[in-house]
């Protein structure tokens, strides 16, 4: 369903960053239910490239492109592709770019999609529709891989507990069902865990894989730093701490502040010209007033970084 007025997490504070000016172009990298594009399309005469690998999209973007006709277009497809998206149109450089990193509330607001613990539906979990489902994981990984996947991805302290409570469960029945594996997890773990639902974790783990969404973001940053102009805006927000350390290490390792290193963004020997300049080296958080009205902003955190004119730091 579309939902043309949708309102994403921190959008004045992304709108600020940004800076949106006449006559640039601008990237949306995750589209979802367009709350971004629509508001950078509305604050001036400008540019929009949206992209989304989520096929349910299109009826969202159908009407923005009828809306501002010659100023906005899907690209279909995953941010980490955007420079080979993007060429496809023509376009070798960019003003700015924007990713909001993780499952849309349109994603987890239909519960068709199997990606919420709250609403029982398939246990499915691809964005994309298509490849390896979260129910092919569960009912088919060994326990030690389920075990790894939860800890590595859902920071799942009990994760050896869920992964053996798994392969004890599908012997009787194979898992096909939200609720079921949310069940299952919440009777291995009682009560609330940190705070919050127990089965938090082992979503956000599984969803994670069965999108490769950590590798993505890597590809996307690298691709950002090739396509955007001088002076122009990256902006990422992120929902969880694997993601924004990602988002973070990259910003250091980019803008010459190694200090804390990268596994994924080594530094580059010889001190290469930074290719971003950090305007700020906090993240920028969502106001009480949006997180009393939008639980999901809680955890929501924005990151800056202007690109310099240093080449990127990958050649071509």
């Amino acid at each position: 369903m579309s939902d043309a007025k949708h309102t994403p997490v921190m959008l004045a504070e992304v709108l600020e960053a940004m800076q949106p000016k006449k006559g640039e172009v601008y990237v949306d990298g995750t589209f979802g239910a367009g709350g971004y594009t629509r508001a950078l399309l509305e604050s001036c005469e400008c540019r929009v490239y949206a992209i989304d690998r989520d096929p349910n999209v299109k009826s969202t973007a159908d009407l923005l492109a009828q809306e501002y006709p010659n100023r906005f277009l899907l690209l279909s497809g995953t941010f980490g592709e955007m420079v080979e998206l993007l060429a496809r149109e023509g376009v070798t450089s960019v003003d700015g770019i924007v990713l909001d990193v993780g499952v849309s509330s349109m994603q987890i607001d239909t519960a068709e999609r199997g990606f919420s613990f709250r609403k029982d539906g398939p246990l499915d979990m691809r964005m994309s529709g298509e490849g390896l489902s979260a129910a092919d994981i569960v009912n088919t990984y060994d326990e030690e891989d389920i075990a790894d996947i939860l800890y590595q991805y859902g920071e799942e302290k009990l994760s050896r507990r869920i992964a053996r409570a798994i392969v004890e469960k599908r012997k009787e029945t194979p898992f096909t069902r939200t609720s079921q594996l949310a069940d299952l997890v919440r009777s291995v773990v009682r009560g609330k865990h940190d705070g919050i639902d127990p089965a938090t974790r082992t979503f956000q783990a599984l969803r994670i894989v069965v999108n490769d969404e950590l590798s993505e973001l890597n590809r996307g940053l690298e691709a950002a730093e090739q396509l955007l102009t001088s002076g122009g805006r990256l902006i990422v927000v992120t929902f969880h701490s694997l993601e924004d350390r990602i988002v973070k290490q990259f910003y250091q390792s980019r803008s010459g502040d190694t200090r804390g290193g990268s596994r994924h963004f080594p530094a580059t020997e010889n001190a290469v010209p930074p290719t971003f300049f950090l305007v700020r080296k906090k993240a920028i958080q969502a106001s009480e007033n949006e997180i009393s009205i939008n639980p999901r902003a809680r955890s929501a955190k924005l990151r800056l970084a202007l690109r310099t004119q240093a080449p990127h730091a990958f050649g071509g």
